[in-house]
């Protein structure tokens, strides 16, 4: 059985999580990997970009204010301000930081392929950095390089 090392892609664009959102959206547009690792200075993967993190849901999208009634002349808002404030945040969000998923699963690169594919299978992921015995980054496992191990193997 093949290896994360033997099946990932070792040469993966990254980006800081300081670096500007657009650093991240242009790198995104550039590859055809769909996702992209955010490491440290050490090069230790502290988040993943995905398209998805950059798609505003239908709800995120169009921002309304939460309701609001007019009560005695103030303003009382119904339902939650947290929410709608963190949906604004992240439709304006500057940093890689801001949009990244933090603290994303990744694979080691000794896992073996199955074990990839399985983790891939229950968590919904189609990205797994890899990364090496001291968390650093080593490339990138897609579900489809996943996949294709497993038919090789059987």
């Amino acid at each position: 059985m093949k290896t994360a090392a033997e099946i990932m892609d070792a040469d993966v664009p990254t980006v800081s999580p300081d670096a500007d959102a657009r650093a991240a959206i242009e790198l995104l547009a550039k590859t055809e990997m769909g996702a992209i690792p955010v490491i440290d200075a050490e090069r230790k993967v502290v988040g993943i970009v995905s398209e998805s993190d950059l798609i505003l849901s239908d709800e995120e999208a169009d921002l309304h204010l939460p309701h609001y009634l007019n009560i005695m002349g103030g303003v009382v808002f119904v339902g939650s301000m947290k929410g709608f404030e963190k949906r604004l945040n992240k439709a304006f969000a500057t940093k890689v930081s801001e949009l990244m998923t933090a603290d994303p699963i990744v694979a080691r690169d000794d896992d073996d392929a199955e074990a990839i594919a399985k983790t891939i299978a229950e968590q919904h992921h189609n990205h797994l950095p890899v990364v090496d015995g001291e968390g650093r980054l080593a490339g990138l496992v897609t579900r489809a390089d996943a996949l294709a191990a497993l038919v090789a193997s059987h």
